[in-house]
């Protein structure tokens, strides 16, 4: 007999492609074809991992539901299942405006959805996956939800209280992903600092980091989504003294004005940031730092703007991202504060607070014109193999492209010595030592 196909259908973060995994494996466990980000999908079954987080993924979710609803009214699709953050957070609302959905499940009661296919939901294999990802690395999520009380965020609304895996359940999946060939790991949380706090009573994310370098079998290490008050100063001993342990940070800083930064309930100020990233800096020489910053928050004045503008021209940050402040349901922003930038000049903050970091991003591109790194090989694409330094993460930050020849025969997922011979915005062109 024919097995039954599912369609899995990922959106949003990194965290949720974790949640995708686990489930692809489960229902693999259970005799089903599974199918990930199908360009033409078309099993039986569908299931749509929603994002909830901002606007634009929020409609993208939307339309993505109502495609496979489509499919469903042309009788090609039995079963139109949605999960995630979308039906988390606004599950009433979703069952009433889209009948065609036959079950909705939140962020963390998918597991449910394979005992309501009459399957067995096989606990033994909580953490196995099957990888979407090349198979040389993963996401590593160590912990769900966020304590932070950030004004304008709706994560924590969607996601509940911080709630940290136990190292030994973390150590565990890592050496079963290295069993099975995996170098290279993205660790992943909604506030990475803030591990352990919850289960052992202290943070705990320098001890595991310290723990998962350790393990025989990897090989880089990667380090996202930190918070910067009260940062955990033991992490950077422990990024300087493994040499698997990437260079690489990434740490969402927001704004730096203290008027801005009090109103976003960041509990921090612009000296402490300032002396955090010097302090980074200093500890973890060479280190690349990646950052997220928001323009058009409630209350930004043109003087706090040109304040943060400055600031990124000090700090010189080698990969940064930036979005426009918009209003979501239930923040304290949303219920206290007036969304009084107007959307015009939003998009033209945004605009020069990136023209400015292009010329940053351009310039330590450059500088590593003439010099050598180890790169991972994630890829073959036309005329050129596509590898990664320990200063990129795969999908948001620069590539490193080597022309294929004949003399240049390299494997998927392999470590390569490459010396830089160009720079552009986002490749670097390279060949092998």
């Amino acid at each position: 007999m024919r097995k039954p196909t599912v369609d899995i259908i990922t959106l949003g973060c990194s965290k949720n492609l974790v949640d995708s995994e686990k489930l692809i494996r489960q229902l693999e466990l259970n005799g089903f074809n599974v199918t990930h980000d199908a360009e033409k999908p078309h099993g039986e079954i569908a299931v749509i991992n929603t994002c909830g987080f901002i606007g634009d993924a929020k409609e993208e979710s939307i339309n993505i539901i109502l495609e496979m609803a489509q499919r469903k009214v042309k009788g090609n699709l039995k079963l139109l299942i949605v999960m995630g953050c979308l039906s988390e957070r606004y599950l009433h609302e979703l069952e009433g405006e889209l009948p065609e959905v036959d079950r909705f499940y939140g962020k963390f009661d998918w597991e449910q959805l394979i005992t309501d296919l009459g399957k067995t939901y096989f606990k033994e294999s909580c953490n196995s996956r099957r990888i979407t990802t090349p198979s040389h690395y993963v996401y590593l999520k160590i912990s769900e939800g966020c304590d932070r009380t950030c004004a304008y965020c709706a994560i924590p609304i969607i996601t509940g209280a911080h709630k940290s895996r136990t190292i030994e359940d973390i150590l565990s999946e890592v050496e079963e992903l290295v069993q099975q060939g995996v170098k290279e790991f993205q660790i992943i949380a909604q506030e990475l600092t803030y591990y352990g706090l919850d289960i052992y009573k202290e943070r705990k994310i320098a001890e595991l980091v310290e723990k998962i370098a350790q393990t025989p079998g990897v090989e880089w290490i990667r380090l996202h989504y930190a918070y910067p008050t009260q940062f955990p100063m033991n992490l950077l001993k422990v990024m300087a003294k493994y040499d698997n342990v990437c260079n690489y940070l990434d740490i969402a800083l927001q704004h730096c004005s203290d008027s801005v930064l009090a109103n976003m309930h960041r509990n921090i100020t612009k000296e402490q940031t300032l002396a955090l990233l010097e302090t980074i800096r200093k500890e973890v020489p060479g280190i690349h730092i990646r950052t997220t910053l928001m323009v058009g928050f409630p209350g930004e004045t043109e003087e706090d703007f040109a304040e943060l503008l400055e600031f990124v021209k000090w700090a010189k940050f080698e990969r940064m991202g930036a979005f426009a402040y918009s209003e979501e349901d239930g923040t304290y922003a949303s219920d206290h504060y007036t969304d009084d930038v107007s959307e015009e000049v939003k998009r033209a903050r945004l605009s020069k607070l990136m023209r400015v970091q292009q010329n940053i991003s351009m310039n330590a591109q450059n500088e590593k014109v003439g010099k050598q790194y180890k790169v991972i090989i994630d890829r073959l694409e036309g005329d050129y193999y596509i590898g990664r330094t320990e200063y990129d993460s795969p999908e948001v930050d620069p590539e490193v492209l080597i022309h294929k020849t004949d003399d240049t025969d390299l494997k998927i997922g392999a470590f390569y010595n490459v010396n830089i011979d160009s720079a552009e915005e986002f490749d670097l062109y390279a060949h092998v030592v």
